[in-house]
């Protein structure tokens, strides 16, 4: 038992440990503070083969000295506390020590393993726990591998870049404990991974349900867009005061609203005095708006806006208050009196907004809330009189007076979000989960994210470079970055459409076309269309796991499955060609495969065609189909998709979505 947990066992059973106290606060191999970063502790990962940086705090000017497999470096603490070092390479191997110095502070850090690390990030289907993946049980079980090692950073949104945590975290070898609750997608990656590379791998898992591509990107990229300024300003005085900075992100979301197609210049209804008949009584309950019994509501996602007033005396107005809502699923944004006073991100849990003062008057006061939502259930959480104004003197005022409420019209858009939220904000998971891990090195980093940009899949491409750039800045200008495009989710189409999804995979498909150094693996076969978190998290680990031999080390095999490479008129019919198909096109559950379509230049004008397998090309034919500009597959938010490659007995790996103009030349079978 270690000291400590002795101590708090002889306290908890009256016990007097006077003197193994006082050895305790007189050894000075344990420094108050760590000297080292807390990524650099028992059982941590290091990247192999590359200069190894090791960083952390001491007293400003101190000399620190750092050792690890007998390398050995020395720096000061600069004027902040904060100091650097950069030892020689390591090749895979270990355990080690590692040790940091500083006068008489001494850190050991024990059982240190010298391998590959792997980043993995994005939003709930990176998030997913081995514990909801398919055999669940048996695979936590069956869990124990020394040599791969996970850790798992804290889900903290800030304002500004931190340097450091603000929760404790901590390097697990794997084991089924330590498994569990880890990210499924990234585990299952290294277990394939390591099949072939056999070296120590250590897992970093950041990702947040439900984020945005925007808040895991740095402030200063987002700025090289050119479309985030207004907002960045506005989060940067929030930093300074949130509550004058709430007032201005007020201003910039009301001013999106009056510049919505179809928006009366006298329509504001954060406002107090909106006409009355735009508004209709809420059920007493409030609680999900599928469950009110309104049929326009039984399955909508969208905004919805929420009214009702309090009376105060003015003894009660001259007072500071809080203004406390209980839960809104699954973005609210408030206003008192007209002001906007907050904006939250999340289901979960209620809000309280600290109210500027002289805000609130004697007589009536009007609350407005905003809700978005965007899947499964939405709305503000009932009972009417869970919600209140909070005064100083500790008196709960309910809102009780009776909600009003209003549906906006679909058609017009989704809003903007407060810079600051947690997960839908502008790079807050940047700022509290990417930035603490500083220059730590990496063989690479996976991306699972995109759910949460659909609905603006067109400026997607930008932001997704953006991210590139910003991670390659910060751990290394060479970083792979593999990307998994979106599976299939939702109802398969029955006729040929325009989807958001599929626009989505487009566009990531794009952003790995254009680099070298970027992958992406293909799902849209392995998802499930009933559930927007797919379980057989095991094949895209295998996937992620090939698609990285290929990226990060250079293995000549095929990283995924047959991609287009051109589509040419051929008489009356089009020929797509396909590369990268290991063995040669198969198309299961029918004699050629399924999910082409022929395009004009417009929307709407897309029509099915009838497909032929010829070596690695497919044919395809259609009414007109001579004159198609483009070829569209797998185009929907859940395809049916039957292209696949096969070589030898297995079942290959499927052509992703795409679309690809058809060249004006026409197909020339002899020049293949």
């Amino acid at each position: 038992m270690s000291p400590t947990k002795l101590i708090h066992l002889a306290a908890a059973l009256g016990l007097a440990l006077a003197p193994l106290a006082q050895a305790q606060a007189q050894d000075t191999t344990t420094p108050a503070a760590p000297l080292l970063h807390s990524l650099f502790q028992d059982h941590a990962v290091l990247q192999r083969d590359q200069p190894l940086r090791v960083w952390g705090r001491a007293e400003p000017g101190e000399q620190v000295k750092v050792e690890i497999a007998g390398k050995r470096a020395r720096v000061r603490a600069g004027a902040d506390g904060h100091w650097e070092a950069s030892l020689p390479a390591l090749k895979a191997g270990g355990p080690y020590v590692l040790t940091a110095q500083a006068g008489q502070a001494r850190q050991v850090v024990s059982d240190v393993m010298v391998g590959d690390v792997w980043l993995c990030s994005g939003q709930s289907n990176m998030e997913l726990q081995v514990w909801r993946s398919l055999d669940a049980r048996a695979e936590i079980a069956g869990a124990g591998n020394d040599r791969i090692r996970l850790l798992t950073v804290p889900q903290v949104a800030q304002v500004e870049p931190q340097r450091g945590f603000s929760e404790p975290v901590a390097w697990k070898p794997v084991d089924p404990d330590s498994v569990r609750d880890f990210s499924a997608a990234c585990y299952f990656f290294a277990r394939e991974l390591q099949k072939t590379v056999d070296v120590p791998m250590g897992l970093v898992n950041a990702a947040w349900g439900g984020s945005r591509i925007q808040a895991w990107t740095s402030a200063r990229q987002l700025r090289t867009l050119g479309r985030y300024d207004a907002e960045l300003d506005v989060l940067e005085r929030y930093a300074r005061d949130p509550m004058e900075a709430v007032g201005a992100w007020g201003e910039l979301w009301q001013g999106w609203w009056s510049g919505r197609p179809g928006v009366a210049a006298d329509d504001r209804p954060w406002a107090p005095g909106t006409p009355a008949g735009q508004w209709r009584p809420a059920p007493a309950q409030l609680g999900a708006w599928e469950k009110w019994g309104v049929p326009e509501l039984e399955a909508f996602d969208g905004m919805v806006w929420y009214r009702t007033t309090v009376e105060l005396s003015a003894e009660q107005a001259a007072q500071d208050a809080v203004l406390a809502l209980g839960p809104a699923d699954e973005i609210d944004t408030t206003w008192v009196n007209g002001r906007a006073v907050g904006s939250t991100y999340g289901a979960g849990g209620g809000r309280e907004y600290r109210l500027p003062p002289g805000l609130l008057q004697a007589g009536t006061n009007t609350v407005v809330v905003n809700v978005l939502d965007t899947y499964r259930d939405g709305g503000l959480a009932g009972p009417a009189e869970a919600h209140a104004l909070v005064l100083a003197d500790g008196t709960r005022v309910p809102l009780a007076g009776g909600w009003q409420y209003r549906v906006v019209p679909p058609e017009l858009g989704t809003p903007p979000r407060a810079p600051w939220q947690s997960a839908a904000g502008l790079s807050t998971l940047y700022n509290g989960m990417i930035a603490p891990l500083g220059g730590y090195g990496l063989r690479g980093a996976l991306w699972y994210q995109g759910e949460s940009n659909t609905f603006e899949h067109a400026i997607y491409a930008d932001l997704l470079r953006a991210l590139r750039s910003d991670w390659r800045r910060q751990f290394g200008a060479k970083l792979p970055l593999m990307i998994v495009q979106l599976p299939n989710f939702g109802t398969p189409p029955t006729a040929p459409g325009e989807s958001d999804w599929a626009n989505m995979r487009q566009a990531q498909k794009q952003v790995a076309d254009e680099d070298p150094g970027t992958g992406l693996v293909v799902t849209i076969d392995i998802g499930d269309r009933y559930d927007i978190h797919p379980t057989n998290k095991q094949e895209l680990g295998r996937r992620l796991a090939r698609a990285m031999r290929h990226l990060a080390y250079g293995e000549k095999l095929a990283p995924a499955g047959p991609v287009p490479e051109s589509a040419s008129r051929n008489g009356d019919a089009i020929v797509v060609s396909f590369a990268q198909v290991s063995g040669k096109l198969a198309a299961y559950g029918a004699e050629g495969p399924i999910g082409f379509e022929v395009c004009g230049s417009g929307p709407g004008s897309c029509r099915w065609a009838s497909a032929e397998l010829w070596n690695n090309r497919v044919t395809l034919r259609a009414p007109r189909a001579h004159e198609a500009t483009r070829v569209r597959y797998c185009w929907a938010d859940s395809p049916v998709c039957t292209l696949y490659d096969r070589d030898g007995g297995g079942p290959g790996l499927p052509a992703g979505p795409f679309e690809i103009a058809v060249s004006p030349m026409p197909y020339d079978d002899h020049a293949r």
